[in-house]
């Protein structure tokens, strides 16, 4: 079965959206150390779901751009969009998304049986929240930025179910990004 892995950029302070410290975030993601890594991860899916609020950013962007490897990547894999409001969606030429409705669950279920490599999902903080509380994310993988926001977007909001992780992988940057990997625990483990 395929997995569902998260990938989120996530400062000291929980922040996930943090335009007021975005030029210290990709100065510090600009190493070949953290760039290297992410990639690596990338390679292992072969689609991407994404929420609602990252599809309508991303949509107009990376079909026309040069940004690479990341814009080869998004706009080869078909995307699955996860949306109680749009009606449609596209990607530029390529047109590989597809919209999700009905049960979220189920689709998702749908999607891991399906033949294929692993489902990344990217940026897409409400929807992370929404899968890890379902069980259906497989991994949760935090680049950590040495950085405090003070404000902005978290991904973890008050009065969600408890939820027990577990470290599978953890790396520490030579500029103190911290990359850390997740795996839902096993309720019957932790029982």
């Amino acid at each position: 079965m395929r997995k569902v892995i998260a990938h989120l950029i996530i400062t000291l302070d929980g922040v996930v959206k943090f335009d007021v410290v975005a030029d210290t975030i990709v100065k510090l993601r600009d190493t070949e150390e953290v760039l290297a890594d992410f990639f690596a991860k990338v390679a292992e899916e072969d689609a991407m779901l994404l929420g609602r609020v990252t599809y309508q950013e991303w949509a107009d962007y990376w079909p026309n751009s040069t940004v690479e490897p990341f814009a080869s990547h998004i706009n080869r894999v078909p995307k699955y969009v996860v949306s109680k409001t749009q009606e449609a969606v596209s990607w530029g030429p390529s047109g590989n998304a597809t919209l999700l409705k009905g049960n979220l669950a189920d689709a998702i279920m749908a999607l891991k049986q399906q033949p294929g490599k692993n489902i990344g999902v990217h940026g897409s903080p409400t929807l992370v929240e929404s899968l890890l509380q379902a069980d259906l994310l497989d991994e949760l993988r935090l680049e950590i930025y040495p950085v405090v926001a003070g404000s902005g977007a978290r991904l973890f909001h008050d009065g969600r179910a408890i939820k027990h992780l577990h470290l599978v992988d953890s790396k520490i940057t030579e500029n103190g990004v911290a990359i850390l990997t997740y795996k839902l625990a096993n309720n019957s483990e932790d029982a």
